[in-house]
């Protein structure tokens, strides 16, 4: 077995004592601790102090036997630091959506020690505030993921705003997706040199295009921002929601992992992906609700969908519910541990 923490040897393929796993939003509204911060701090005021983003970030932590951490932020922290006006009511609302190339040519370029030095502050206290054990992920929103909120101005189910912007403006919104991707460079990269050890990018909205404009749109400064972290030498994870059907393109990503929401067969995926990629997921958050043994036989069915081999990181599919058990995490944990003991 190796030495180095479960998941980090996960991401990087190699056999472990047992199964890792960690949970997507696993800092925030389900436990009662992290309610308890927020009822005396907007959500602005927690991401840009680096104490309470570190108190947030430790508090699954110390209830959960989890296998790593991901520092408490926001995808659109590093936007404001671009000099974009927008606020949280409770998802981001932008004062001026962008709609012309004067408008992608005025963001500024990001320098996260200058923009955001909050954030890597952070990294540095919970670092210092982990076991050894648990590494600290750092990420960043893919730029299709910033570019739908960015032309959209507010959150949607369909952003068909921004995906009909893409296809009627396809220059200004190549350009405003490789300046974003020019920025996930620079931030995930200073977040790596304050501490992350891990980097994960999150394509939240890429699902909603097919797969020849998944590969046309959204997969190019992806790959840009990958290929500019190829030295940063931490594994680098892709969370693709719902992107099941862009998964040969995925596929030649240079990533180490590559997370899966609930509707994808992760045997499927690890067939498609080759042998050269770890996969993360992918519990559906609903399952959760079930009583404790039907839970159990989920995991299962997850467990054996992703089958014996080495390189898989157990999550569920997509951010933890606020109305779920804590009690049920617990359970979820502990039995991903104790029946993948090795």
């Amino acid at each position: 077995m190796s030495a180095m923490p479960p998941f980090l040897a996960a991401c990087r393929r190699q056999p472990v004592a047992h199964t890792p796993i960690w949970i997507m939003r696993q800092a925030g509204r389900y436990l009662p601790e992290y309610r308890a911060v927020r009822s005396k701090v907007g959500f602005t005021e927690l991401t840009r102090s680096a104490e309470l983003a570190c108190e947030v970030t430790l508090q699954p932590i110390r209830r959960f036997a989890l296998d790593a951490s991901i520092i408490f932020s926001d995808i659109m922290v590093p936007i404001e630091g671009m000099g974009v006006a927008l606020e949280y009511a409770p998802g981001p609302v932008i004062g001026e959506p962008i709609r012309t190339m004067a408008q992608v040519d005025a963001l500024r370029t990001l320098e996260p020690e200058r923009d955001v030095p909050f954030v890597m502050e952070a990294i540095k206290l919970t670092r210092a505030g982990l076991p050894a054990h648990v590494p600290l992920i750092g990420f960043a929103g893919s730029p299709f993921t910033l570019f739908s909120y960015l032309v959209a101005g507010k959150p949607s189910k369909e952003f068909s705003v921004p995906r009909a912007f893409a296809q009627a403006e396809p220059e200004i919104s190549a350009r405003l997706m490789e300046k974003l991707a020019d920025a996930m460079i620079v931030y995930l990269r200073a977040q790596a040199k304050a501490g992350a050890q891990a980097l994960m990018l999150f394509e939240s909205w890429g699902g909603l295009l097919g797969p020849h404009d998944y590969k046309r749109i959204a997969l190019p400064p992806v790959k840009r921002i990958f290929n500019g972290l190829k030295d940063v030498g931490v594994p680098l994870i892709y969370f693709a929601n719902n992107c099941g059907g862009s998964l040969e393109h995925i596929a030649t990503l240079d990533v180490d992992v590559v997370g899966l929401d609930w509707r994808t067969s992760l045997a499927a995926a690890r067939r498609t992906l080759g042998s050269g990629k770890a996969i993360q997921g992918n519990l559906d958050p609903a399952q959760l609700f079930a009583a404790p043994d039907v839970l159990k036989s989920r995991v299962d069915e997850v467990l054996a969908d992703a089958g014996p081999g080495p390189g898989h990181i157990f999550n569920l599919g997509h951010g933890i519910w606020p109305e779920t058990d804590p009690d049920a995490v617990a359970r979820l944990v502990d039995y991903v541990h104790e029946k993948t003991s090795r």
